[in-house]
């Protein structure tokens, strides 16, 4: 199906909405809609995007740029994620063992100032920035960590301060260069857990984010297994009984099982997500072919799914929908089957494909799959955010037409969160409109205000950050005049507050 087609058939059904701008007229395409349209609830959807900076995929555009320069790309970035209605910005934080933040564990990153252990100058923090620019937007930020590689083979030279040398014993070289951590070692784990708790108890995150590299892709090491083999047979000398492939992946599962804890024990409002290879296993389900991650990662990513080590899930599915052999909407099926827990399932998608209508018309397609078979906590995240810059029709079919209206994150219920008190609502009368202001009792607790409108029998809404505590609205829109004000409170989970509520009929 066209995605013309497939946008106006879910416009019709009620699965897209509209929302308008309060301080500006709507635009032509926005009154067209008007009429077609209307949301009577605030739609939920995860949307976000990664933002890569091993190898200085996505930012910075390359090593080493003056931080006026940093800065002004982030803040492009950030900016349109807002303006396509992403609510979520997966940043990565910790490429090969180094940091785009301040850390008392691992140097400064190469990427970021083109010398591993060198501070940005003027100083800055970057994550920091992110952050604080991100939720001036009211976007989410997910710091994204990779838990063992120690140096990329495109990752600069070697400095003094790279773990390499400072913890040579704890890490081996792959034949393409890069340097692996050790992940049966338990100095690594508690290495790593330690710049993890650093990173959640220091920074006002809303997640914390780790990908497929568990143990490296075969190319890595040019097709020979993974070179621990003394570290195996001192286990072994030691008493134990698993064979390499299970005692890599007890291993991996322990430090999964490890780290989702320890997040839940200083900040359990922050989400835990993880992003694995698409693939289980082959013929899981029976028709799919492909990588075995359970024998070559040595990630068993169904079991942490199973077990609910991890508040949301992002499966790589980067194939297309007709792809036999790695069927998306197969694939997925699978591993919503899969999701006994009932945690999030947002996949992963590649949006890099051609920027041409076929290539637009495969994002889309997917997006809306997701939306039929998650209905309970839809979501997708776009690898990567350079997608958005891929073409014009690529924006426009995002910003116009699957992400045309704002959303908030689904509801996360496992994780217990004070209950919201309304907000107090005043207003005052003008001749053409109305001003409205409100006040919460704990501002702290509240992320964003939702705001509805009702002209005539329809219902409009718009989502704020907690900066904004005022609004004019015309009494009149479009002919018909405004009949109710709601306003919501909602919290970082995306709960919502009882509404307070003005009626003008």
């Amino acid at each position: 199906m066209h995605f013309k087609n497939l946008l106006i058939l879910l416009m019709f059904s009620g699965l897209i909405g509209c929302s308008f701008l309060p301080s500006s007229e709507p635009s032509s395409a926005e009154k067209q809609m008007l009429g077609k349209i209307h949301q009577q609830v605030v739609a939920r959807e995860f949307r976000a995007a990664w933002v890569a900076t091993v190898a200085n995929i996505n930012w910075p555009l390359e090593p080493g740029l003056p931080v006026a320069e940093q800065k002004e790309h982030a803040i492009r970035i950030l900016d349109t994620l807002q303006q396509h209605n992403f609510n979520t910005v997966i940043f990565q934080v910790r490429p090969q063992a180094d940091a785009l933040y301040q850390s008392s564990y691992e140097p400064w990153s190469y990427y970021l100032t083109k010398e591993q252990g060198k501070a940005p100058e003027p100083y800055y923090d970057p994550l920091q920035f992110w952050i604080e620019n991100a939720h001036k937007r009211g976007l989410k930020l997910h710091a994204w960590i990779n838990p063992y590689r120690a140096h990329h083979h495109v990752g600069g030279p070697l400095s003094s301060q790279s773990v390499v040398n400072t913890q040579p014993d704890k890490v081996v070289k792959l034949k393409n260069g890069t340097f692996w951590f050790l992940p049966t070692d338990k100095d690594v784990v508690t290495h790593t857990l330690n710049t993890l708790t650093e990173l959640v108890t220091r920074y006002d995150l809303d997640g914390i984010h780790y990908d497929d590299y568990f143990y490296p892709y075969p190319s890595y090491n040019e097709g020979d297994d993974f070179p621990d083999a003394e570290q195996y047979q001192a286990y072994i000398q030691a008493g134990g009984t698993l064979s390499v492939p299970d005692w890599r992946r007890n291993a991996v599962n322990t430090f999964v099982q490890r780290l989702y804890s320890t997040v839940k024990e200083i900040k359990p409002h922050v989400l835990v997500g993880i992003s694995p290879f698409g693939i289980y296993r082959p013929t899981q389900p029976s028709t799919i072919r492909g990588m075995d991650q359970y024998e070559t990662l040595f990630a068993d990513a169904k079991l942490w799914l199973n077990e609910g080590w991890l508040d949301y899930f992002s499966p790589q599915l980067y194939w297309p929908i007709n792809q036999y052999a790695q069927s998306y909407p197969l694939l997925l099926s699978w591993w919503q089957s899969q999701n006994t827990q009932g945690r999030h399932l947002w996949p992963g998608i590649n949006a890099l494909r051609s920027f041409d209508e076929a290539g637009v018309n495969e994002v889309v397609n997917q997006i809306m799959i997701n939306r039929g078979f998650l209905t309970a906590s839809p979501g997708t995240v776009f690898w990567n955010v350079a997608a958005l810059d891929g073409s014009q029709l690529m924006r426009d079919v995002i910003a116009d037409g699957v992400f045309q209206h704002q959303a908030l994150i689904p509801e996360t219920p496992w994780i217990d969160m004070p209950a919201l008190s309304p907000f107090k609502l005043e207003y005052q009368q003008q001749a053409e409109s109305i001003v409205l202001r409100w006040q919460h009792t704990t501002p702290e607790h509240v992320a964003h205000s939702l705001v509805y409108t009702q002209y005539g029998d329809d219902w409009h809404y718009q989502i704020y950050t907690p900066d904004v505590n005022w609004l004019k609205v015309n009494k009149t829109k479009e002919g018909q005049s405004l009949n109710a004000v709601k306003v919501i409170a909602v919290d970082r989970l995306g709960n919502q507050s009882p509404a307070t509520e003005i009626a003008f009929k």
